[in-house]
């Protein structure tokens, strides 16, 4: 297989970095210090920030409560990541601050079809134990 095809795991330096986003972020939105027009960011939740190796580029996963208009939040949050990255400036101390890009958090609606899957399959399994 191809090297540059391979995905390299974070280094503790990149986990701990995006810990600290995630983190500084979650408190952002809950106090609202982005003020951000258009929505209300206590009712977003960050649930994964992943750093690039360089530190400078941070992909923040968020969904908003209930995971209602995932995408209108992740299109609004885009647009106005500029007043959340100011607003992150006044609490993080770090060399560069990262660059943000947010994504919208499939991973709960993953999980459901694989749950819903499972028990699908847990059920065929009992009719065909019932029958024979």
């Amino acid at each position: 297989m191809n090297s540059q095809f391979r995905q390299r795991p974070f280094s503790q330096r990149q986990l701990r970095v995006g810990e600290l986003v995630k983190q500084n972020l979650g408190e952002l939105f809950i106090r609202n210090e982005a003020k951000i027009p258009s929505i209300n960011t206590k009712l977003i939740t960050v649930t994964e920030v992943r750093m690039t190796p360089d530190l400078k580029t941070a992909r923040v996963y968020v969904i908003p409560l209930g995971g209602v208009d995932t995408k209108e939040t992740v299109r609004i949050l885009t647009e106005f990541s500029h007043l959340v990255r100011r607003a992150l400036s006044k609490r993080l101390d770090i060399k560069f601050l990262p660059k943000l890009i947010f994504v919208e958090d499939n991973s709960f609606e993953y999980a459901e079809k694989i749950e819903k899957i499972i028990k699908e399959n847990n059920k065929n399994d009992k009719e065909k134990k019932r029958y024979n």
